[in-house]
C-alpha cells in the first residue's frame, strides 16, 4: 500500500500507473494536512512517495509532523522532487524521508528504491522447532 502526495493530479496520475501495475494499492493527497489524514485513516500503509513542493504544508513540513506520531517514525517515505540542487537530498533526509528520488522520475529507479526499503519493512522469517 502506497501513499502519493502529490499536488499535480498528473504526477500522482503517472506514478499510480507504474504501482498499479505491480499490484500495488495507491491512495494519494494532494496537500501535506491531507497525507496525514490518510496515514490516519488507513495506518497500514506501507510507504509513501513525497513531493517536496507542496500548498499549505511544504513537503519538509509534512514528513516531520508525520515522524512525530509514534507508529509513522518507522514509515519509509521516499521524496520524489524536482529540488534536484546541491543539498536538497540531504535536507529531504533530515526531515524525515529514508530516500530521495529526482523527477522526472525513473520507474526503474523508483521500483528499485521501494524493493529495497519495503524488505526491510518485512517481518523477519520465524524458525519452527523441529
Amino acid at each position: 500500500k502506497v501513499l502519493i502526495v502529490d499536488d499535480d493530479i498528473r504526477n500522482i496520475f503517472a506514478l499510480s500507473s507504474v504501482l498499479e501495475w505491480r499490484n500495488m494499492l495507491i491512495y494519494s493527497a494532494e496537500t501535506g494536512s491531507d497525507a496525514i489524514q490518510v496515514l490516519q485513516d488507513h495506518p497500514d500503509i506501507d510507504v509513501v512517495l513525497m513531493d517536496i513542493m507542496l500548498p499549505e504544508m511544504d513537503g519538509y513540513e509534512t514528513m516531520r509532523a508525520i515522524r512525530q506520531i509514534s507508529q509513522f517514525k518507522s514509515l519509509p517515505i521516499i521524496a520524489v522532487t524536482a529540488k534536484a540542487m546541491k543539498g536538497d537530498r540531504e535536507k529531504c533526509i533530515e526531515a524525515g524521508a529514508w530516500d530521495y528520488l529526482a523527477k522526472p522520475v525513473d520507474s526503474d529507479q523508483m521500483l528499485a528504491v521501494l524493493r529495497a526499503w519495503l524488505r526491510r519493512r518485512e517481518p523477519a522469517p520465524v524458525a519452527l522447532e523441529v
